[in-house]
């Protein structure tokens, strides 16, 4: 069978399957319980009420004022030196986002995942676009208690929906502890030489994760990536931590 001929038809068995499912489950809204809107599982109400991330900085993703121009540089990364050329948030990690991130973080619900990454797809289709997308791992350990990798959760229906690779191209290589425990400066020393690259990576990637506070874990792995011959690294997280 030709590869073309192939892939369309699985796209229409996975465009028949979805359509199947929601005809027997319909959308239950995964904030209030009420029924959601066709194909996703958030009301109509509920997504009125999203932290939207309206305009914010291009290297940290950090609201900015209202006067700034969209995309515009922040004070700090004015001066900075990061190894990371643009960060898009799709969200602030605010009600009702943050509550789907606990859920979908630390109490496996998937469905809270796959919610997220259609946010995610619908607030950041727009942005530049890499040659394929990076999920930050999530140490062995670590994922063996977990069970599943959250970044990587949201990475792949991601890829799939824009049509971009999806490469493991990062190794998590030292258990290092939650940056949740830690302050800002302990939170940057924990992750240093945390990560490892392997190839072959294209020229220009984006690094998926799911939340960002202080850019530690993003900006480790963008090192990794960039000691290993990428040129271009971008972040694209769900929510920001304001």
């Amino acid at each position: 069978m030709h590869p073309a001929v192939n892939k369309s038809r699985v796209d229409l068995v996975y465009r028949m399957g979805g359509a199947l499912s929601g005809l027997l489950f319909p959308p239950t809204c995964l904030v209030c319980g009420e029924p959601g809107r066709p194909g996703r599982d958030l009301c109509g109400a509920c997504a009125g009420t999203l932290p939207l991330l309206e305009n914010a900085c291009r290297g940290c993703a950090l609201p900015l004022p209202a006067a700034e121009p969209d995309g515009a540089l922040c004070g700090a990364c004015h001066g900075g030196r990061s190894p990371l050329v643009a960060v898009h948030a799709a969200l602030l990690y605010a009600a009702p986002v943050d509550g789907l991130l606990r859920r979908f973080k630390f109490h496996g619900d998937l469905a809270a995942g796959r919610l997220l990454a259609q946010l995610m797809h619908a607030r950041l289709a727009a942005v530049a676009r890499p040659q394929a997308l990076v999920p930050v791992p999530l140490h062995l350990s670590r994922l063996r208690r977990r069970g599943y990798d959250q970044a990587l959760e949201l990475a792949r229906p991601l890829a799939r929906a824009l049509r971009l690779p999806l490469r493991a191209g990062l190794q998590r290589t030292r258990a290092t502890r939650a940056q949740s425990e830690l302050d800002a400066p302990a939170r940057r020393r924990n992750l240093r030489t945390a990560f490892t690259a392997h190839g072959p990576l294209p020229a220009h990637v984006a690094l998926v994760d799911d939340v960002m506070t202080i850019g530690a874990t993003v900006q480790a792995a963008a090192r990794a990536l960039r000691r290993a011959g990428v040129a271009r690294v971008d972040a694209w997280v769900c929510a920001r931590v304001p």
